[in-house]
């Protein structure tokens, strides 16, 4: 496993080592000891799946606290853009947003930790975007902030996605409630 750094250092992006021949592939898609070694030392205690089709925008999400979730994320067929926004007041990165390219083929995985909005866009039809969280869902702690958001000024490489309803009436990021 190769670490890959991030512009927000509490982002973890991890290189999984892939084995593969004629047969298909294997990797490790979670190893506590090795994820500790990278600084993710979350318990992880639910998982979740999606599938989407090409340009459907999920996001951003995050829970108050006392059900924030640190989140481990890839992608298990398609591809997405994949965006994390700091939302920790205190944080010297607070306001700041990375976005990485998470696919069935490169494999990585990304942490997110407590106290980041996320969300992604898929750019491949019926794409699989699994994630393990380190909380339950909580829906009265559930918040959003709005996609296009223009002071975050997300650079999502669509004009028009497909969102929920929920998503089309999120709060901007100065109105909403943050760490």
């Amino acid at each position: 496993m190769e670490l890959i750094p991030t512009s927000i250092p509490d982002i973890i992006i991890i290189k999984p080592d892939v084995f593969g021949d004629d047969r298909g592939y294997f990797f490790e898609s979670f190893h506590v000891e090795k994820f500790a070694a990278f600084g993710i030392t979350d318990s992880f205690i639910q998982s979740n799946e999606s599938c989407s089709q090409k340009d459907v925008l999920r996001g951003l999400h995050y829970q108050l606290e006392p059900f924030a979730q640190g989140k481990l994320v890839r992608v298990i067929k398609g591809a997405v853009l994949d965006i994390a926004v700091d939302i920790r007041q205190n944080s010297p990165t607070f306001g700041q947003w990375i976005s990485m390219k998470l696919t069935g083929e490169n494999k990585w995985i990304c942490f997110i930790p407590k106290g980041f909005a996320h969300g992604f866009v898929t750019l491949e039809p019926d794409t699989i975007f699994t994630y393990k969280c380190s909380g339950l869902y909580d829906k009265a702690s559930e918040r959003s902030i709005r996609w296009n958001d223009p002071e975050l000024n997300i650079d999502w490489g669509i004009t028009n996605p497909l969102l929920s309803e929920k998503d089309k009436v999120a709060p901007l990021f100065k109105d909403a409630s943050l760490f």
